[in-house]
């Protein structure tokens, strides 16, 4: 169990970890928490945007749309590999999720199979947008894969987690297929060997 790092160190530990980021407008203080609670948090979701276009993606993930206000996520990271950071707090981006899934990303155990949808994921996790079709031929290039990686190590640094605390949207939530391109598995083996 971890309380949210404030919004000056998530920015520190994402530097330091050397990712690229952007600032997006008033970033710190775009959230939901007048929804709900953020925290504590337990992990990193990562997601796919299904939308083409570095600009109308961060414009799409800062601010939502019908049904869905903004912020999508914390950080969206572009195919060049630069995160840019759009929110700070709860964020819409996880949805309810399996109970089960959750006991397992505390306890650092193997996944079970998310059968269900029980729990508020968006307080429990931070979320990261990633800039591609989800078609599973859209590229991911290796810039990018290697920032997932980066933004994801330094957020278990700081908090003490291993890689077992990094999933997949597909993970958390029934028929979710995201992110679609790469598997989970290889990621938490690079972001193991990272921790290292």
């Amino acid at each position: 169990m971890a309380s949210p790092m404030s919004a000056g160190r998530f920015l520190d530990i994402l530097r330091d970890e050397g990712v690229t980021v952007a600032e997006v407008d008033n970033w710190r203080t775009h959230n939901r928490n007048h929804k709900g609670p953020w925290g504590p948090v337990h992990g990193v979701m990562v997601h796919h945007t299904v939308t083409k276009g570095t600009a109308n993606t961060v414009r799409i993930v800062r601010d939502g749309y019908a049904g869905l206000p903004g912020p999508l996520c914390h950080g969206m990271i572009a195919k060049n590999g630069t995160v840019h950071l759009v929110g700070y707090g709860r964020a819409n981006h996880a949805g309810n999720g399996d109970d089960d899934v959750l006991r397992a990303v505390i306890a650092e155990k193997a996944l079970p199979q998310d059968n269900e949808a029980n729990t508020d994921g968006n307080r429990h996790f931070y979320g990261f947008e990633c800039e591609n079709l989800g078609n599973g031929t859209d590229p991911w290039p290796a810039a990018q894969l290697e920032a997932i990686e980066r933004v994801s190590a330094a957020i278990c640094r700081q908090h003490g987690w291993g890689a077992p605390s990094v999933i997949g949207h597909l993970e958390w939530q029934p028929g979710k297929i995201d992110p679609r391109g790469f598997s989970m598995k290889s990621m938490r083996a690079r972001i193991h060997d990272r921790l290292k």
